[in-house]
């Protein structure tokens, strides 16, 4: 694979990441579920047993309460094993809190922010880059 290669799966395994993220505090659970694989693997930051399969994941999601939310996503590391498959790394922090009844700014929770990890595997689809596999965890204790 040549460098020009894999830098453009470089930027489209770090822009698959962003785009789960930004649709994750949109709360889009569709859309986060429509970027992982029909087989994927998700294991929650905070734990958990693995959720299989993209319907499990998004039902997963659906069954969650709402809640204000925010994640940052640092430090990306892609590597690229072959041109459909690249293994990935990042740090999340994930500020999060109530919704303010009077709708203004939500009150953040004291447990906020969590910080932790995403170590992925993630693998080109006929729709584009997915995740085959999404393992977090968190680095400190709430």
């Amino acid at each position: 694979m040549h460098d020009d290669e894999r830098q453009a799966v470089e930027a489209e395994i770090a822009r698959l990441i962003h785009e789960y993220t930004w649709a994750n505090d949109e709360q889009d659970w569709e859309k986060c579920a429509a970027l992982y694989t029909e087989d994927a693997t998700f294991r929650r930051p905070s734990g958990g047993d693995p959720i299989v399969g993209r319907q499990a994941i998004l039902d997963g999601f659906r069954a969650r309460p709402a809640r204000a939310q925010r994640h940052t996503i640092a430090n990306i590391l892609v590597s690229v094993e072959g041109p459909a498959t690249a293994r990935a790394k990042s740090v999340i922090v994930l500020y999060m809190g109530d919704v303010s009844e009077d709708g203004g700014l939500p009150v953040q929770d004291p447990k906020s922010p969590l910080i932790g990890t995403f170590t992925d595997l993630c693998v080109l689809t006929p729709e584009g880059w997915r995740f085959k596999e999404r393992v977090g965890a968190l680095d400190f204790r709430p």
